[in-house]
């Protein structure tokens, strides 16, 4: 481990360069992929937002990423001692063995020359690094289906106790929670005008909304009732998606979302999400003329509630929806959130028709911004 790690730009440049300094002391995940390198590894270079840097290959694995096999994080690099080497191939082979003091006496190794080893090189016991691999293998097969007890046997695990408490410091979630149940991941998005949470599986957005909306909680039970999946903090390729196209939204650069969305409601919910997507940025309706256009002129209440049930804020455009009288009328994020959106979206419509391609981000104070 370094004395002082280095900033996570420095870092960055040093993976684009494939400099050999850090080699062994810094490792790069990929939140994208789930998988951890070394920062001279070969492969294409993710996006700088995509990354995050670990000092010891124990934190990759812990944060629940798996070893690259074009770099190879944990072999040993340019001084191989030939125990860990071996070892590491083995682990490699069989993430799911359940290894002990005995399997390594059995091939020829002193435990206590291997367990100083491989503290020196990864900050951890080689015992140890085999219980994170089995634990990630024990979570990906509670969630397709494996029995809790076969889970927990399969993981090196005599008392149940251990086993749990295990898996729910690493995931989140009790085992039980685990076992038929997709693995949701959740994480905050910072904004101009307040921290979002996202949850999102590995194919598609399920939530985006304010952190301080009062209706939040009962919106993540609604999204776990309907998926029937356990939430951890974490990021996915989703996550990542639309931080990144939020980050262009709130510059001015475009209203377009190309993140694939998940959404919970009745074919006529969705009918009216579909139509509010397709408004463009300072376009407003309101329920009434909303209704007008799905061909359903006397369902202004259930468009009203469709738009109330929206769990994907500025995706799908709910703040576009105003008064027949022009009033802003309410929004779950705030009417001065609501009033910023529509005002920074009038913006941009107005330089895009004027060819003003500067994309000169608004000045509005997000103090101004809080929800009323």
């Amino acid at each position: 481990m370094l004395l002082e790690r280095p900033s996570d730009d420095t870092l960055y440049a040093a993976l684009l360069a494939r400099d050999a300094a850090y080699d062994g002391h810094v490792y790069v995940a990929v939140r994208t992929t789930g998988i951890f390198c070394r920062l001279t590894c070969p492969a294409r270079k993710p996006k700088r937002a995509h990354v995050t840097f670990f000092e010891t290959a124990a934190e990759c694995l812990e944060a629940g990423f798996r070893p690259c096999l074009r770099c190879r994080p944990l072999s040993t690099g340019r001084e191989p001692e030939p125990a860990v080497s071996a070892l590491i191939d083995l682990l490699e082979q069989e993430p799911e063995r359940r290894w002990g003091e005995r399997d390594l006496i059995e091939r020829g190794y002193d435990p206590s020359t291997v367990r100083r080893q491989f503290k020196r090189r990864f900050g951890i016991s080689f015992l140890e690094l085999a219980r994170l691999r089995r634990l990630g293998q024990a979570a990906e097969t509670l969630t397709a289906g494996t029995s809790v007890i076969d889970a927990q046997l399969d993981a090196g695990y005599e008392s149940g106790s251990g086993f749990r408490a295990a898996i729910t410091r690493l995931f989140g979630a009790a085992p039980k929670h685990l076992r038929m149940r997709a693995m949701l991941k959740a994480d905050w998005i910072d904004t101009p005008i307040g921290p979002m949470l996202a949850i999102a599986d590995r194919l598609a957005l399920h939530l985006l909304e304010f952190a301080d909306r009062p209706a939040l909680p009962a919106e993540i039970r609604r999204v776990q009732e309907n998926t029937r999946s356990a939430i951890a903090i974490g990021r996915c390729a989703p996550i990542d998606q639309i931080t990144a196209e939020l980050a262009d939204y709130f510059a001015g650069r475009t209203a377009r979302f190309d993140t694939r969305l998940a959404l919970h409601g009745t074919p006529f919910q969705r009918s009216v999400w579909e139509r509010l997507r397709a408004m463009a940025p300072g376009e407003t309706l309101s329920y009434g003329a909303l209704a007008c256009d799905l061909g359903r002129p006397a369902a202004i209440r259930a468009v009203a509630q469709a738009n109330g049930a929206n769990q994907i804020a500025i995706v799908i455009p709910c703040h576009r929806i105003i008064g027949a009288d022009g009033s802003l009328t309410g929004y779950g994020g705030g009417l001065s959130r609501k009033r910023w959106l529509l005002r920074h979206e009038t913006r941009m419509n107005s330089r895009a028709s004027e060819g003003d391609t500067s994309h000169e981000p608004d000045r509005e104070s997000p103090e101004l911004c809080q929800p009323a």
